[in-house]
């Protein structure tokens, strides 16, 4: 039996999808904070709350895989993903998938500390692993276009830097190539798309839309302001900004490879992206 954390997120569902074509639903476990938003899966759901683990045991209780997603809460998410690894240890599991970030262990960006923590605790569990360290979500970007057609530029500080973005689509088939296909255990993948620049990607929004669309790179303390003028949350505005240093030193791209060889296919480009999803405008 297969159990997945997190099951109702964006990712989450995708991996939950993409099972199903190769495992039987009654195989595959939906583990979730809130068992009524998972009613629509098609699969088993059982409620696991990261701060309540007296949830955790039932929710793992026959599992021989589980996919770690890591948990939304930054700042919460060492403990919580302790208190699964605990529990996944006491039910026997016998292969873990952590959903990671992208060179966790040296990476800048102030995310990585709480990723580097749970892949120590994964380690230490004894129980085998799969690291997935995935970069940046192109959704990051494609989702959040509406403003740069208003204003006809996107903001950020990443300079010139390259970042390695990729579909959630993508990073789910690889968490289903972890759980279902052979010889992954106790392995560490890079995971990262074809590396752009804002810049890049600015123009390539441009070419579709048909507007004028430039990148303003800001200092990252104007970058975080701008993003909490438009209401972004100021401490997700500063995670965001402190992304955008490490696109500029390279922390969210990889030659690695890793993520083309566990999908069998090419990382989802970022042109192709813009166009999906300016098409649905």
């Amino acid at each position: 039996m297969i159990v997945v954390t997190g099951a109702t997120g964006k990712l989450g569902r995708l991996v939950i999808q993409q099972l199903q074509k190769k495992v039987p639903a009654q195989q595959i476990v939906a583990a979730v904070r809130s068992p009524e938003k998972a009613a629509d899966l098609g699969v088993q759901v059982r409620r696991a709350d990261y701060d309540r683990p007296e949830t955790l045991a039932s929710a793992l209780a026959g599992a021989e895989k589980l996919l770690l997603i890591s948990a939304n809460e930054v700042g919460k998410r060492a403990p919580q993903h302790r208190a699964v690894i605990d529990a996944a240890k006491q039910a026997g599991v016998k292969l873990l998938v952590y959903t990671s970030l992208l060179k966790a262990d040296d990476s800048t960006l102030s995310l990585a500390a709480e990723h580097k923590a749970t892949e120590e605790a994964i380690r230490a569990s004894g129980i085998p692993y799969v690291l997935l360290r995935n970069g940046w979500y192109l959704e990051n970007y494609t989702e959040n276009l509406a403003p740069a057609l208003q204003h006809g530029a996107i903001l950020g500080s990443a300079g010139q830097g390259r970042v390695g973005a990729a579909t959630r689509e993508d990073f789910a088939a690889a968490a289903v190539e972890a759980l279902t296909g052979p010889g992954h255990a106790n392995r560490t993948y890079e995971l990262s798309g074809t590396p752009f620049t804002l810049t890049e990607l600015a123009a390539e929004v441009a070419k579709v839309s048909g507007k004028q669309v430039v990148y303003q790179d800001l200092p990252e303390a104007g970058h975080k302001g701008a993003l909490v003028g438009a209401g972004v949350p100021e401490g997700f505005a500063a995670v965001l900004a402190n992304a955008d240093q490490g696109i500029a030193r390279g922390d969210l791209q990889s030659t690695s490879g890793d993520l083309q060889r566990l999908i069998g296919r090419a990382p989802t480009p970022m042109p192709q992206a813009v166009a999906a999803a300016l098409a649905t405008r």
